[in-house]
């Protein structure tokens, strides 16, 4: 399980791309991307103009041009993700199985050393405690058998040298050496020899062609080994074995028979692998191995961020079907409809799940003591690196991973979602179903409701820093009393003066692993001195704990009264915000059924503001009378600022561009020209606040302008110090000003200025329902046309400056009164 919840947080934000031969890696892959996207575009339409000269249409070639950006995207990310790849197995160290740069029997004694050095500091801890984890509160659990598979690949790597001999430490040296002497300037050298005007073709060279050439030429053969192969070795295999039909059912025939074709290459490289280690063929051998681990990492990914939350989002679907009133035929249903939509909605929800799992673990990690959770990855380990593991870790070990990570998150759904089901249904049988069903007159739709609540209420109340200082309140309260009801108290917080003296201890004990444990020089391999950093130090942040009498039997009941709140805590999470809503729902609308998603976030919010009350009140009744009074005045005013800014932003702007937006995209796309369009204002609010919030957050990453220096200050105000005044002078009237006019002047173009010119009734319509789409493609275009002619006058200026400019001398500026000024002027060019 420890895999997949540190998977999704670690894999690409803490290994990312420093070094700068990566960033000119990335910076020429891009400038490759944006140059030759069109040029294969271009040669896909030619491959099917070729192929069949009777479908050739705007249509096809449009579909055509997609399809090459896709192609060349990911014959750009698969060049950077196997460039990244290997830059983990130089600087992280290949597999022992793998690594040749040392004597496999000096790496056995050096890890040997190591052991004892780590249970110096762990002589006093439980039974259920191993004496040596690998770091801190990693999995301590699955440690002996780590070391066992240590013990086999040490007496498999002696058994390899006692065959290899001198030859093979020989060529191994050389390949480690060819490793390190990879030199970054050779790709710096080409990322600036690579210019805009060379790749254009600008500079009057033949360079062009050649790289139109190189850019075809590499992506036919991306196409035909990490496509054609493998889609082909597993569509024979498959239909060698009778599995043809199968697969043709499932709607996915291309995807699942390429990962069949990987995995059947996977084993190919393995056992080929071995062949060349039993003829001693040194360099097939690593070039085999290396291929291999690529292989494997690429299919693991693919299971870790693919197949398991998709698993979780089916499990979660299956397990809440008598919520929604829903049957297996119903989503069989829906499944042969739109496979994609629903696999990728499925995914979604398993995704949003192990997240929100993950950082409940976190959340854990604060409060109780280190050690406890033993058994789980801390994603705040720096010594952390999932593709390390899974380039190291045979695949046999991967599989049980999965298999308990699948059983334990199945678990939880199990106990939180399916049994609280059952309970309400025969507590409250009026209570269930949900009601998710729309009818023909409801004011929105389902998509937008659910867009608005994932995107607005969920993170609203999840970013608020309280809620997880409320929550994290609660998570303590409850262990403190399972810690005093089961004696457990030291095991679950620890004790004080037991934390200092470990503390005290566990800085002498890494003082002494240090100087025992020395890193090995650079022969003696990368992957000796990975592991000598990763198991230095002995077990980081380990607190001892007092061990009560019937240990194993408290902590059963400790998982036993664990399950009985979650329980507890999942119905009260399942009804009390539902019932609130509904409750309130019933004075505006009385009997009307009213989507779930209303009645849920409604319940959710006013729970909220109700704790959120009371925890404000309680904070300030020591205070005295005097003062609450004047906290309920300032609170007074800036709610009611608040509420003025909230109608401004959240309420006006927000209708306005969702109506902006069904003018101009969703009106001409779905509603002919020979019907009227009917607008629905509270669905065109809410997809306006999804736009809107999209827009702020591309202009808050864009370059620096008026719109995003305001956004900045108002949100480095804060709701405290809010400044109505410069809110609805500096952001609300401009914002509001140009939506208004973006809807107003095409309106008065179409409905007064046209009927002036005496056209026909049928024109009238035309411009009146197409004149949005019109002055936005305009807009559009003029924007493209200045970005490129603002281009092109720097590509003059810098292909003049290349061919004529000697060189640049600073002067002075002097005033013509004879005051001399410090301040240089700009530099003077000198021409030929």
């Amino acid at each position: 399980m420890q895999a997949q919840i540190c998977f999704y947080t670690n894999l690409f934000s803490r290994y990312a791309f420093t070094a700068s031969n990566s960033r000119h890696i990335c910076w020429t892959g891009y400038k490759y991307w944006y140059c030759n996207t069109i040029l294969v575009s271009l040669y896909t339409c030619g491959l099917r103009m070729v192929g069949s000269c009777s479908s050739y249409s705007m249509e096809n070639l449009l579909a055509d041009c997609l399809q090459g950006c896709f192609v060349v995207t990911c014959t750009l990310c698969a060049f950077i993700s196997l460039v990244w790849l290997r830059e983990q197995i130089v600087h992280g160290g290949a597999p022992i199985w793998l690594e040749h740069a040392a004597p496999p029997f000096n790496a056995a004694g050096h890890h040997q050393n190591e052991a004892p050095a780590g249970g110096n500091g762990a002589e006093n801890v439980a039974a259920d405690q191993p004496a040596n984890p690998p770091a801190e509160n990693a999995v301590v659990g699955e440690n002996p058998d780590a070391q066992d598979d240590q013990a086999e690949e040490e007496e498999e790597d002696n058994e390899e040298e006692d065959d290899a001999g001198v030859e093979d430490v020989a060529d191994a040296n050389n390949g480690a050496q060819d490793d390190m002497n990879w030199n970054a300037l050779e790709w710096d050298r080409a990322a600036e020899e690579l210019t805009w005007e060379r790749m254009l073709g600008l500079d009057g060279s033949l360079v062009f062609l050649e790289h139109v050439f190189w850019v075809v030429s590499l992506n036919t053969l991306f196409i035909l080994v990490f496509a054609f192969c493998p889609y082909h070795i597993g569509h024979f295999s498959l239909v060698g074995l009778g599995f043809e039909e199968h697969v043709q059912a499932s709607h996915f025939e291309g995807l699942i028979t390429t990962i069949v074709g990987y995995i059947l290459l996977a084993i190919t490289l393995i056992i080929c692998h071995g062949l060349a280690t039993l003829v001693k063929f040194h360099r097939s051998r690593r070039l085999l191995g290396v291929c291999y681990i690529v292989v494997k990492v690429s299919l693991l990914v693919v299971v870790e961020i693919g197949v398991f939350p998709l698993i979780c989002g089916w499990w979660l679907d299956i397990c809440s079907l008598e919520m929604f009133d829903a049957t297996l035929k119903d989503r069989e249903l829906s499944f042969q409809s739109a496979p994609g939509t629903t696999m990728f909605l499925h995914w979604l929800v398993g995704m949003v799940y192990v997240f929100y799992f993950a950082s409940f673990i976190l959340l854990l990690r604060e409060v109780l003591r280190p050690g406890v959770l033993w058994f789980l990855r801390n994603l705040n380990d720096p010594d952390f690196n999932p593709v390390q593991e899974m380039i190291h870790l045979p695949i046999y070990r991967h599989l049980r991973r999965f298999i308990l990570s699948v059983i334990v998150f199945g678990s939880i759904v199990l106990l939180m979602l399916w049994l609280p089901i059952r309970i309400i249904k025969s507590v409250l049988p009026h209570f269930l179903p949900y009601n998710v069903m729309l009818y023909s007159d409801a004011p929105v739709s389902e998509l937008s409701l659910e867009l608005l609540l994932l995107q607005v209420v969920l993170p609203a109340l999840l970013e608020q820093g309280h809620t997880r200082q409320w929550l994290k309140g609660l998570v303590r309260a409850w262990t403190v009393t399972a810690g005093y009801l089961l004696d457990l108290h030291s095991y679950l917080l620890g004790d004080q003066e037991e934390n200092e003296n470990s503390a005290n201890q566990q800085v002498n004990n890494n003082q002494h692993a240090r100087n025992n444990n020395a890193i090995p020089v650079v022969g003696e391999g990368l992957h000796a001195a990975h592991q000598a950093i990763l198991q230095q130090g002995g077990p980081v942040g380990f607190q001892p704990y007092r061990r009560p009498l019937n240990f194993p039997l408290r902590i059963f009941l400790l998982i036993v009264f664990m399950c009985i709140t979650l329980l507890i805590a999942s119905l009260i999470c399942l009804t009390l915000p539902v019932f609130a809503g509904r409750w309130l729902m019933s004075f505006w609308t009385g009997t009307a059924k009213i989507h779930e998603l209303y009645t849920a976030a409604c319940g959710l919010y006013v729970c909220w503001l109700t704790i959120r009350a009371v925890t404000v009140m309680v904070a300030w009744m020591p205070q005295g009378r005097r003062v609450i009074f004047q906290k309920v005045k300032e609170w007074s005013l800036m709610i009611m600022k608040t509420l003025i800014v909230a109608v401004l932003l959240a309420g006006v702007v927000p209708l306005l561009l969702g109506l902006l937006f069904e003018l101009v995209i969703v009106a001409p796309l779905r509603v002919p020209l020979d019907q009227t369009p009917l607008f629905y204002p509270w669905q065109d609010w809410a997809l306006g606040v999804l736009h809107a919030k999209i827009i702020a957050a591309i202009t808050l990453m864009g370059p620096q302008w008026w719109l995003k220096t305001v956004i900045e200050q108002v949100y480095a105000n804060g709701i405290r110090n809010i400044d109505l005044h410069y809110i609805v002078r500096r952001l609300a009237a401009p914002v509001i000003s140009v939506l208004l006019l973006s809807l107003c002047v095409p309106y008065v173009i179409a409905s007064g200025v046209v009927p002036l010119l005496g056209v026909t009734a049928e024109m009238q319509n035309l411009v009146h329902r197409r004149i949005y789409p019109f002055l936005l493609m305009v807009v559009v275009l003029m924007a493209i046309l200045s970005f490129q002619v603002r281009q092109f006058k720097r590509l003059y200026e810098h292909i003049k400056n290349d061919k004529y400019l000697v060189g640049q001398r600073l002067v002075n500026y002097e005033r013509k009164s004879g005051k001399q000024g410090s301040s240089p002027a700009p530099p003077q060019s000198s021409q030929e």
